[in-house]
């Protein structure tokens, strides 16, 4: 399998950058390239592409950046992160067992301090707030849920072919939102797939926000089939919940 990593940065995190680098060289993968927007060309590495970008918002184009990454990659699986992830050692051999079988993947996320990340993650309602009662960190064996999941924006991977026809919407960037208007559109024609034989890790501490699941909300998600289900998730808590408590009284 070969790889285009494409990593997107104000310029300001370079020895994180140089971490993420050496990262990818030691997974030893036959094929690969790395892309690097934004920021100044201080990458002496033979697998590194730096393409200069002048962000013309305080927020940053992050949006611009990773469309540029699909357009400017050689390779059919396009890995795009953000300047603060890290390769861990199992990522490749991971994928070589896991298989080429996807157009959007996941794998795990570890936080600094090992805990989990944002990475398989519901998304139920449209709208763009991580506080979101209905938005949780479910368990990586819930696969029947695809339609109904947010892909975070600073990791995922994908085919090239399936991005150059679901480009990131470029009048969003970080903060509004533009990874979730992307993956409510991207789950109309895909399945997201996870991979837990790989993994990434932060190199900084990020309040993940999102929570995981508990058994009582696992018992009511899988038996969630579609959208219409979905809308009706937290009065479906309530309901059991009510019902729950009125027969243990």
């Amino acid at each position: 399998m070969d790889f285009s990593f494409g990593i997107v940065t104000d310029g300001k995190n370079v020895e994180n950058i140089k971490s993420i680098i050496d990262s990818i060289n030691d997974l030893h993968i036959k094929n690969y390239e790395i892309i690097i927007v934004g920021g100044d060309n201080v990458y002496n590495n033979a697998y590194v592409r730096h393409i200069p970008f002048v962000d013309n918002t305080r927020s940053g184009e992050i949006s611009k950046k990773k469309n540029i990454i699909t357009i400017q990659s050689k390779y059919e699986n396009i890995v795009y992160i953000h300047d603060y992830i890290c390769f861990l050692k199992d990522w490749y051999s991971g994928f070589i067992e896991f298989g080429n079988d996807f157009e959007v993947c996941m794998t795990k996320i570890f936080n600094l301090d090992n805990s989990r990340y944002r990475d398989w993650c519901l998304w139920l309602d449209d709208a763009r707030n991580y506080v979101a009662y209905n938005n949780h960190l479910i368990p990586y064996h819930f696969t029947h849920l695809s339609k109904l999941m947010y892909i975070s924006g600073a990791y995922w991977i994908a085919k090239k072919d399936f991005m150059l026809k679901n480009m990131l919407n470029e009048k969003l960037s970080w903060g509004q939102g533009e990874d979730v208007e992307w993956s409510i559109r991207a789950r109309q024609t895909t399945d997201f797939k996870i991979n837990t034989l790989s993994g990434v890790k932060l190199l900084k501490y990020k309040d993940r926000i999102f929570n995981e699941t508990n058994s009582f909300e696992n018992n009511i998600l899988k038996n969630i089939k579609n959208y219409d289900d979905s809308k009706s998730y937290e009065k479906l808590i309530n309901k059991h919940l009510k019902k729950y408590l009125y027969e243990s009284h």
